[in-house]
């Protein structure tokens, strides 16, 4: 059963524009950092397209993507199993080149640790990480992040690009689900 955003949310937690101000100032400080070197964006799918998105047209310098997709989670669970799996790996070699990580959210910390440390065996020249979200009361494992659009809470989010059920990842904004949205739905 699809319930409606009005039903789901509790809060928009981070609207819009706040969003899209934070970006581009991501984007600045990226190109600052990576000017006259090779960049490679490796954005973690799905939730992390619409960040990467408008990340790439913030970021001023030539750049290269790619992307990955890691799988922590079983079908339509809503919580992770701690197992990570691969579920689509990159088509390009990272030898000596700078690689961007571009992550939706780290809360656990558990699956962007497997995948720095998948992606450090392939030799990068370097290897830092860029996420929209960081949730560091949620953090079981140290993960070194170089780009930080927020740090939120320990609460349940959607949208732009974090899903809910595979749904509603095209929301404008970061909102928090209301509690007991889900009781009684499959």
């Amino acid at each position: 059963m699809m319930l409606a955003v009005e039903e789901l949310l509790d809060e928009v937690l981070i609207p819009e524009g706040e969003l899209q101000t934070r970006i581009k100032e991501l984007g600045r400080d990226i190109s600052a950092d990576y000017a006259g070197k090779d960049l490679l964006l490796i954005c973690i799918l799905r939730g992390g397209v619409m960040f990467l998105t408008d990340l790439m047209r913030a970021i001023s310098i030539p750049h290269a993507i790619e992307f990955m997709a890691v799988s922590s989670y079983g079908a339509g669970a809503r919580t992770s199993s701690g197992q990570v799996r691969i579920t689509l790996d990159l088509g390009t070699s990272i030898e000596d080149r700078n690689v961007l990580l571009v992550e939706d959210i780290i809360d656990s910390g558990n699956t962007i640790s497997s995948v720095l440390e998948l992606l450090k065996a392939r030799k990068p020249r370097s290897l830092k990480v860029c996420t929209l979200l960081d949730k560091p009361e949620r953090r079981e494992t140290e993960v070194p992040i170089h780009y930080r659009g927020f740090s939120i809470p320990n609460k349940f989010v959607f949208g732009y690009g974090l899903d809910l059920d595979e749904l509603y990842r095209n929301l404008p904004f970061i909102g928090v689900v209301r509690p007991g949205a889900f009781d009684g739905v499959d």
